[in-house]
């Protein structure tokens, strides 16, 4: 067996411990070379102008063109990306899901998602936060290019207890209002939550004008609903145990969750906001370089 499909297959990386050697074997053994980031940031070579928008760095104004047009323009340049990256993860109790299907739970798929991106966004020397949230802000990580802020995100992610019902659309309001500087935000969810608030919820950070990815992290078993047998489901997140025939209500809890699924990516696609459906059974390098590969070749 290839060595990189070896640790970067999900069974494995199961039994690793801890999140740094899972996210350096995920990065190191795929997604390296496969991302070359593709973002406008400052240096020395001239690009283009952009609007000013509140928070950005008030060094880069062009005050000639200011003098012209009275507005606010700033330079901007090629070679170096000052990328800013916001990291959200929903540390909420319906995270906690594994199947039997699937060798991670939602949460630690979720986890290795978030540690592989924040390690490669470090060795592109950027800058990367974190935001862990249920129905409240549990912690908040201030974007930072130093590599010894991995460990800090590291330690809040393995110290984090899923029990909690989730609100995504207030939260997301409110971090709409406290991430100052425009940057990348990257969401790590299954959810879970009322659609309509959660999508006001996202077109606020697009109009702070974030550019705002959603994976939307679902185990095997929650796509495809494979129960054959009178299963006890168990309440998350307050709702009750419930002992059924799953063979009565399939399709109908399959119409349900495909309409969901359509009406996020919906959503999402009219905000102009990239949507990546990843199941917790799915290769972990192979998801995130996928997408990587796919948002690459659309801003070349």
């Amino acid at each position: 067996m290839d060595s990189n499909l070896k640790y970067l297959n999900p069974q494995t990386l199961a039994k690793l411990q801890g999140l740094e050697l899972r996210a350096r074997s995920i990065v190191e053994g795929y997604v390296t070379g496969v991302h070359r980031s593709p973002y406008h940031g400052f240096s020395i070579e001239f690009a283009e102008h952009r609007e000013y928008s509140p928070g950005d760095d008030l060094r880069y104004v062009d005050w000639k063109v200011f003098g012209k047009t009275d507005k606010f323009y700033l330079k901007q340049y090629e070679e170096e990306t000052n990328l800013v990256s916001y990291m959200l993860l929903d540390t909420s109790e319906s995270m906690r899901y594994r199947s039997s299907e699937a060798a991670l739970s939602k949460l630690e798929y979720a986890q290795c998602i978030a540690a592989s991106l924040s390690y490669l966004i470090l060795q592109q020397q950027d800058s990367v936060g974190m935001v862990t949230f249920d129905n409240e802000i549990r912690a908040l990580i201030r974007p930072s290019s130093n590599p010894s802020n991995l460990k800090q995100l590291l330690y809040v992610m393995e110290n984090t207890v899923p029990q909690r019902k989730t609100q995504t659309g207030p939260i997301f309001h409110e971090l709409a209002e406290r991430l100052k500087r425009r940057g990348l935000v990257l969401i790590l969810s299954d959810l879970f939550d009322d659609v309509p608030s959660m999508l006001a919820g996202l077109k606020h950070l697009r109009h702070r004008r974030h550019d705002v990815v959603v994976f939307h992290v679902l185990d095997p078993a929650e796509l495809d609903f494979p129960f054959r047998q009178t299963t006890m489901f168990r309440g998350m997140e307050q709702m009750p145990d419930v002992l059924t025939d799953p063979r009565a209500l399939r399709r109908a809890y399959l119409e349900e969750f495909n309409k969901f699924l359509r009406a996020v990516n919906k959503g999402c696609r009219a905000q102009y906001i990239d949507y990546v459906l990843l199941r917790t059974d799915q290769s972990l390098d192979l998801a995130l370089s996928s997408y990587l590969a796919s948002r690459m070749n659309r801003v070349k």
